[in-house]
């Protein structure tokens, strides 16, 4: 369970509350490929709950009515997620769909409710919820008022940080195909590579396949907030 204590917000919660929070899990695997819920399911039936990545990656999207697909977020190991479903009793607004093969722990819909009778772990739970809304704004704020390659700049330091985990410090590579990265901006192909081009000229980055490596993480944190 290593994988939990590198990720800030479990590796904030008191013991008891994390010992407890494990204890009600069990294990899950997905194939690659595999949805673990989708977009419009309710998130109060037997199957579904509170997530947790062990080892693997899912991405968090969204359908649009003409079939195309937003990326909003990736899980990777560590992360916990899926309450706001649980917390508002309504149907999932998203889909969580295995990159890889995936193995998570899952806490039912009833043992979370039973959780969140703790007011130690239900304001950690606020918590995380108050950060994830944090980073949604950021996100919908960039889209308002910095061009193409600053919004890029600024979700590879998301990124860099985890996406979903915002760790402290940001790592130097990040897993990542440039189709998703599109799919996370609503950008087009030609127009990423364009701006990835640009940023690697620039020596902030450097672009290898299916990866992106941060090479000096000042010029990208420039980039970011060049306009």
């Amino acid at each position: 369970m290593h994988v939990f204590q590198n990720n800030p917000w479990f590796a904030g919660l008191p013991a008891a509350q994390a010992q407890a929070l494990l204890a009600l899990t069990r294990p899950v695997r997905l194939a690659a490929g595999e949805p673990l819920y989708v977009q419009g399911s309710f998130s109060g039936t037997a199957d579904d709950g509170f997530w947790g990545v062990l080892r693997g990656s899912l991405r968090l999207s969204v359908m649009h009515e003409n079939g195309n697909e937003a990326i909003l977020a990736m899980a990777e190991p560590g992360n916990w997620f899926g309450e706001t479903g649980l917390l508002e009793g309504s149907g999932r607004t998203a889909t969580a769909t295995a990159q890889e093969e995936t193995e998570l722990l899952v806490v039912s819909a009833e043992r979370f409710a039973l959780l969140m009778q703790d007011v130690v772990f239900a304001n950690a739970i606020a918590r995380l919820e108050a950060q994830r809304l944090r980073a949604a704004l950021g996100m919908i704020a960039d889209m308002a008022l910095h061009g193409t390659r600053a919004r890029l700049a600024r979700r590879l330091l998301m990124m860099a940080r985890g996406d979903l985990t915002l760790a402290p410090s940001a790592r130097s590579v990040i897993t990542a195909s440039q189709d998703h990265i599109a799919m996370m901006l609503g950008l087009g192909r030609t127009t990423l590579n364009k701006e990835l081009r640009a940023l690697a000229r620039a020596g902030a980055i450097t672009l290898r396949y299916g990866q992106i490596e941060v090479r000096d993480l000042q010029a990208l944190r420039a980039a970011a907030s060049a306009d």
